[in-house]
């Protein structure tokens, strides 16, 4: 099953960790990452209460497309894997992961960079391939390689690792955990992707 669903999520949410890499002279239309918990769905409607405590009224776009997390562990990151990683700059130097997000081979390649995140104040999200992963004296550390360069991030124990998996629209219930990439709109936020949270994993990015 989730051989098959894999085209559909390369073509949809190839984008939804890489919007914020698209020069603003580029952007026809302001990204939006909305955070929160559903209230509601309805064909293409789906109502969200932010992180910030905020019911937000989402349109979604025709086309859209749909998938979820599953957990995933330090352990399975391997040399060549693509990667996506939140993170902070460390007081030591260097970085440190909020998150990391294991892409499936087939999405190898989307938005490849290091960019500004809104996880966090200060965050950064590199999408970039593995060349190296070690556990070294303070921790684990993964090396990763994109454009010619190479960056350096540690993953302190109980960061959230996950990958992407299947989720169908029955999935969106209320309370259920999302995170949607969306663009401004006259009428609000408009998405084309959104991850959704199911058995017990949710969205960390």
């Amino acid at each position: 099953m989730f051989r098959n669903i894999l085209p559909a999520l390369v073509l949809g949410l190839s984008a939804l960790l890489s919007a914020a890499s698209v020069h603003a002279e580029d952007q026809k239309a302001e990204q939006l990452h909305i955070r929160g918990s559903i209230v509601a769905y309805r064909g293409s409607a789906l109502k969200v209460k932010t992180r910030e405590g905020e019911a937000v009224d989402v349109t979604l776009a025709d086309g859209w497309k749909l998938a979820s997390v599953a957990n995933a562990a330090v352990a399975d990151i391997k040399p060549g894997d693509f990667v996506g990683i939140a993170s902070l700059p460390s007081e030591g130097g260097g970085d440190g992961a909020l998150e990391v997000l294991i892409f499936p081979p087939s999405m190898k390649g989307a938005g490849e960079g290091s960019y500004g995140w809104d996880l966090k104040p200060n965050s950064s999200m590199t999408n970039a391939t593995v060349a190296d992963a070690v556990k070294g004296v303070d921790g684990r550390t993964v090396t990763v390689s994109y454009h010619g360069k190479e960056k350096k991030i540690s993953i302190p124990d109980g960061t959230p690792v996950v990958t992407i998996a299947p989720a169908t629209k029955d999935d969106l219930v209320p309370g259920a955990v999302v995170f949607i990439s969306a663009e401004k709109a006259a009428s609000g936020p408009l998405a084309h992707q959104v991850l959704v949270g199911k058995n017990g994993v949710v969205p960390p990015m």
